[in-house]
């Protein structure tokens, strides 16, 4: 039975040959990867910004804006002084990357990541980090302390994105074990919307709750960046310039279509009217959905996954959320949590092959890519939320969670930054 790899960790390995002089700068993959850094870090500011600030409220735009932008000023710190090197440095006992490249140490002009300097790879790598830390945030507006945001972002991106990222990109156990990740299912969108449930638990409800968008242009906007940005995100984790990247940019777009489509059906005939706020939000499930299938299905695939993304993210957010009664007030775990973990395991099933020699699903006759999904899933998820808990135990014994209600009335955007986007008396 075939045995399937990642395709992050064989790019790692190709490292070591570059080194050897085995391969040599290619001006084309390097000119797309700066490229597809700079679409990365567009999808979070502006795209994720704009999207999640057109959907709070009023007086706590400048705070969800400002949540954002911060998350990516820290963790764009991080990671170059320490994260990138526990990510992606060499591998020690699976669990965690060499401290040889702190301060990317051993690092200069002339270092290959396969066929591009390794600074492009550093920077590109950062972007996912950043944005998988931003998008937190959008479960936990309009009442956590902007302190407290900016202490969880510290702590989260280098003791829960940093090992996750190296067990299944930097040749940890998961990587070792075979599961498929093209461009961060696990890392970034399941092991997001995880926290993002957890912290929206230990908050609990807002005293008022969100009822509609503020600024439905505005999403729809953010929408669209997202969007455009995600080609980067997607197609360029070939880390080159070539068909795969091709292949994950069609499936990008296919199965975002498709997903958007769907939510917006079913919602039309559940709702009995198809809302511009479904319309982008299915085509976020779909963007989250194909993500690690991207460089793996063909467009058939591609088409399934953006499918089921829609529905089955609909009724999350439509139907579970409500019963269950907690306040994931963007709902990143309904959308990117459940869409990461649909998508992950929907890797497993139609990785073709015939795109990707490094990836053969249950539809090809390898039953155990699925269960390698299964459990990759199964122990982000359980690692996600146990550590994450603890980080917010430790935020809340230090500089505390929640804002007073006075504050929270009040807005967020005076109570914590003295400021209005409005201009409200």
């Amino acid at each position: 039975m075939r045995r399937a790899v990642s395709i992050i960790p064989l790019l790692w390995l190709s490292f070591s040959f570059a080194q050897e002089g085995q391969q040599k700068l290619d001006t084309g993959d390097t000119a797309w990867l700066l490229v597809s850094t700079a679409l990365v870090m567009l999808m979070s500011l502006p795209g994720l910004a704009i999207f999640y600030g057109g959907m709070a409220k009023e007086k706590d735009t400048l705070n969800t804006l400002a949540m954002v932008f911060s998350a990516y000023a820290v963790v764009s710190i991080v990671w170059v002084l320490y994260g990138y090197s526990l990510a992606f440095g060499a591998d020690i006992a699976g669990i965690i990357g060499s401290p040889s490249k702190f301060f990317l140490k051993g690092i200069g002009i002339n270092s290959l990541q396969g066929t591009v300097p390794e600074f492009v790879f550093v920077a590109f790598q950062l972007t996912f980090a950043a944005i998988t830390v931003a998008l937190i945030s959008g479960a936990l507006i309009e009442r956590l302390k902007f302190s407290a945001w900016v202490l969880f972002s510290l702590l989260w991106v280098s003791l829960v994105y940093v090992p996750v990222a190296h067990w299944v990109w930097g040749g940890g156990f998961l990587a070792k074990l075979g599961a498929l990740d093209f461009a961060g299912g696990t890392v970034v969108h399941i092991n997001a919307g995880v926290a993002g449930l957890v912290g929206a638990l230990l908050l609990g409800k807002r005293k008022e709750p969100l009822l509609i968008p503020n600024n439905l242009p505005m999403v729809v906007i953010g929408t669209g960046l997202l969007w455009f940005g995600w080609f980067g995100f997607n197609a360029g984790s070939a880390v080159a310039s070539n068909g795969l990247a091709a292949a994950a940019f069609l499936n990008t777009n296919t199965a975002t279509a498709m997903a958007a489509l769907s939510w917006m059906l079913v919602e039309w005939f559940h709702r009995k009217k198809p809302t511009v706020l479904g319309l982008a939000s299915g085509a976020v499930t779909g963007l989250v959905a194909i993500t690690p299938a991207a460089g793996f299905v063909n467009i058939v695939g591609a088409l399934i996954i953006g499918s089921l993304s829609g529905v089955v993210c609909y009724f999350m957010v439509a139907e579970v959320k409500e019963r269950l009664g907690y306040d994931d007030a963007l709902d990143v775990f309904g959308i990117h949590g459940v869409a990461g973990i649909l998508g992950a395991i929907m890797t497993g099933i139609f990785a073709d092959p015939s795109i990707n020699s490094a990836g053969a699903g249950l539809l090809y006759g390898n039953i155990k890519q699925l269960l390698v999904q299964l459990v990759a899933v199964a122990i982000t998820i359980v690692y996600d939320a146990i550590a994450t808990f603890i980080l917010f135990l430790v935020i809340k014994a230090t500089v505390g969670l929640k804002v007073s209600e006075e504050e929270e009335t009040a807005g967020l955007d005076k109570s914590q930054h003295g400021e209005s986007a409005y201009n409200i008396s």
